[in-house]
């Protein structure tokens, strides 16, 4: 089964979070969701490692180059299986009808 669909109904719901909304992603789950949109739209890290005044680019960079190597397909389905973790904990019904979203895609 191909989870193209599912990914990309979760990257929608990922990137319109509320910021005051009940799912309210750590920091360690945003570098996550990050390496492995990155790992599954563009595959193992092809860039650079940033510059030593640029942070927050350095972070990104390593939590990419961390799944070096896991296949597209794998890192889509880990992106949309932590996705659900997340929103089946929050309970609310924003939540509820985001799952259902997902699992129909």
């Amino acid at each position: 089964m191909s989870y193209q669909a599912k990914f990309d109904k979760a990257v929608s719901i990922v990137q319109n979070l509320p910021k005051d909304g009940p799912v309210q992603p750590t920091q360690d789950d945003q570098l996550f969701f990050y390496a492995r949109y990155k790992q599954a739209t563009i595959g193992d890290v092809n860039i650079e490692r940033p510059g030593l005044f640029d942070f927050k680019g350095k972070v990104k960079w390593d939590a990419w180059d961390e799944i070096k190597g896991k296949s597209k397909e794998d890192a889509m389905k880990e992106y949309v299986e932590k996705l659900l973790e997340l929103l089946r904990a929050a309970k609310d019904d924003d939540s509820k009808a985001n799952v259902a979203a997902i699992e129909a895609a």
